[in-house]
């Protein structure tokens, strides 16, 4: 009898490894589906990106978009230095946070032999000192004789942006008496806000695409000595190496392309409350022909 049970004992356990197997194989059967073996990740793709709302649209644009092809996508938000080392260093996989020629002029040149530079997917942007309308000067010529309305101070965003670089040349080459308040891209959206509901005047370091533009009634200060550049474009850097290892993905940011007008309705999504990827994904389903155009086809 004892001799019995132990071989009915060893037949369960026989058939219970023989079900877990099954199941495994079940398991991995319902996540496939493509060619390459189903619907299951494929390989990982890093993204850097700069905590500007214009890039943080972009970037989360482009993380669900190649989330939807299969990808396992991380982006990092870090400042513009780390973003520009990383990619570099082929520590990203690729940014769509390149403006160019100006705004990261400096940092592009340091790795421009190490990097493949697929051109641009936004055409149009600007940088330079943004003020309310309402403010009775129209360039950074005048600010010194109306310090005082502006406290003295130009509001800011993230130590080490190229706007940031670009103000600090402004402020030698005009002659300005003011400083340069570091912030953030959120804070000084705060404090313009604030300044705008108390029709208070204030300076604030501005770029083209951004909500700010839809929500409040701004200008540029003319800048006549050419420090903040001129029109700019925004472009996508890859690693080498990334058309080989993740072709799909490769082409999928090769031919990333949008308009000021789309960057504009994920920013004020994101600003009316929304999460960035919630706010891409709204985008996404709203331009599924433009997406489709980026999607290269099997």
């Amino acid at each position: 009898m004892k001799r019995f049970l132990r071989v009915l004992s060893l037949a369960a356990v026989l058939v219970m490894s023989a079900a877990v197997l099954f199941g495994c194989g079940q398991g991995g059967s319902e996540s496939g589906g493509n060619e390459n073996g189903g619907n299951e990740s494929k390989d990982k793709v890093t993204l850097g990106y700069v905590e500007w709302d214009s890039e943080i649209a972009s970037t989360h644009v482009v993380k669900n978009v190649l989330q939807d092809m299969g990808y396992d996508v991380d982006a990092q938000a870090v400042d513009a230095g780390i973003m520009w080392t990383g990619i570099g260093e082929g520590d990203f996989d690729a940014i769509v946070s390149a403006w160019l020629p100006g705004t990261h002029a400096d940092y592009y040149a340091k790795v421009e032999d190490k990097v493949e530079n697929l051109g641009p997917n936004l055409e149009g942007a600007k940088i330079g000192l943004v003020v309310p309308s309402y403010v009775t000067i129209d360039s950074i010529e005048e600010l010194n004789g109306v310090k005082d309305q502006f406290g003295g101070k130009i509001v800011g965003i993230e130590p080490g942006a190229g706007i940031m670089s670009a103000t600090e040349k402004a402020i030698a080459d005009y002659g300005l008496d003011y400083s340069l308040q570091d912030s953030s891209s959120p804070a000084m959206a705060a404090a313009l806000k604030t300044a705008v509901e108390n029709n208070e005047w204030i300076a604030v370091t501005g770029w083209t695409p951004h909500w700010m533009f839809a929500e409040w009634d701004l200008k540029y200060l003319d800048d006549p000595n050419g420090d903040y550049g001129g029109a700019e474009h925004i472009d996508t850097i890859v690693r080498p190496g990334l058309k080989d290892d993740n072709s799909e993905a490769y082409e999928m940011l090769n031919n990333f392309y949008w308009t000021p007008d789309d960057m504009n309705a994920v920013m004020l999504d994101i600003q009316n409350g929304m999460s960035p990827d919630e706010a891409a994904q709204k985008w996404i389903a709203d331009h599924q022909d433009t997406v489709e155009s980026w999607i290269p086809q099997a």
